[in-house]
């Protein structure tokens, strides 16, 4: 029996050129969304080899909303490569040998990683989880798969991919445009004007001079209780009727140990900062946090001045529900155990009645609802 050949799929606009320039283009966004990842990794997963600075307050809301940028901007990118090489994944037959197999199983890979990374990826900026596998240690994984098979593909086609760049998209000696349809350069103008597009409708949930065009955003960064949007809602973690209650109480370990009502930590030496609130998805928000500073209640503990400290909340589940600082973000003037947000008393669902506020740390560290903390 004869094995049907698959269709013939051809265009001028397919060609090595417009594969490579895009390419090019797509490999500088994964780029970008490769740093940036590994930095919020080190956020989460901190290694004590590799801290990462208190400074500057802005870091974090900088390179998370670079991700997500990035990572939108390779939506466009991923569908315009997939065009260009469509012919070249319907050769037959599909394997030629060992080296050209090789080729094949590698690109096979790259495109699995990079769908599965920008499907994934955009899910959760949109908290949706159709999936049963935990989602940061999946995308942290294929990431790295990702750019394995990028480095092999690369240097597999490392001559293509040179003379295909070193050759104009007009010149004479290669296959001539369509004059009646998209030439190549409109193709990758095209292309560059759909990147530029998304990230226009996106980046203003991280850039607020933006705010009003983030139509594509899951999250205006002005629209919340008290000026700041909100991820995790009070109910949501159970903690309503613990959080409100009178008989509240934070719990100080240390050589001196204490328990401070929300009165107590009032009378204390209070300090405001505009520190921003930057999400794992993307969005940040600034807001003027009031309270007291974390290193005058750890030194009132009797904690020396080089510990670090742990934060717990007060719910009862979840994998966020504490957080571990440095000895330099505990003791940095800017971290705060805020008791008020723009002016007014911390409402319950942004951590009432005693939250977390440090700089250049992600939203899921700066813990709400205060139960406890513990000197490391």
């Amino acid at each position: 029996m004869r094995i049907p050949q698959p269709p013939q799929v051809s265009s001028p606009r397919r060609d090595a050129r417009v594969t490579a320039r895009v390419g090019r283009m797509l490999g500088i966004s994964v780029g970008v969304c490769f740093v940036t990842g590994m930095i919020s990794h080190l956020h989460q997963h901190p290694v004590g080899w590799l801290p990462l600075p208190p400074s500057p307050a802005w870091g974090y809301q900088v390179t998370q909303g670079a991700h997500v940028a990035f990572g939108i901007a390779c939506v466009p990118l991923v569908l315009v490569k997939l065009f260009s090489v469509y012919p070249l994944l319907l050769q037959w037959p599909p394997v030629r040998g060992l080296k050209h197999g090789l080729e094949r199983l590698s690109v096979a890979v790259l495109v699995s990683c990079m769908l599965f990374e920008v499907t994934t990826g955009i899910l959760n900026t949109v908290q949706w989880y159709p999936w049963s596998f935990f989602f940061p240690a999946a995308h942290y994984a294929i990431a790295w798969a990702l750019v394995g098979s990028i480095l092999l593909h690369l240097a597999a086609k490392a001559d293509v991919i040179a003379s295909a760049l070193r050759t104009g998209l007009d010149d004479p000696r290669t296959v001539p445009d369509d004059p009646d349809g998209l030439t190549r350069r409109g193709l990758l103008l095209a292309t560059m004007a759909s990147v530029g597009a998304v990230t226009l409708v996106t980046i203003g949930q991280t850039l607020p001079g933006l705010g009003r065009l983030a139509l594509l955003a899951p999250r205006r960064p002005d629209i919340g209780p008290q000026g700041l949007p909100v991820n995790r809602t009070a109910t949501a973690a159970r903690v309503r009727d613990l959080a409100a209650a009178d008989s509240w109480r934070l719990v100080v370990d240390g050589p001196n140990p204490l328990q401070l009502s929300r009165v107590e930590l009032a009378a204390m030496e209070q300090h405001e900062v505009s520190l921003p609130i930057a999400c794992v998805e993307g969005w940040s928000a600034t807001g003027r946090w009031g309270g007291v500073r974390l290193r005058d209640v750890l030194e009132l503990a009797g904690v020396r001045s080089g510990s670090g400290a742990t934060v717990r909340s007060l719910e009862p589940h979840g994998i966020y529900r504490s957080s571990d600082l440095t000895s330099a973000q505990a003791h940095h003037p800017d971290t705060l155990l805020a008791l008020r947000l723009n002016g007014s008393d911390l409402g319950l669902d942004h951590g009432y009645p005693l939250r977390l506020v440090a700089p250049n740390r992600p939203g899921v560290l700066q813990t709400k609802w205060l139960a406890r903390i513990e000197a490391a």
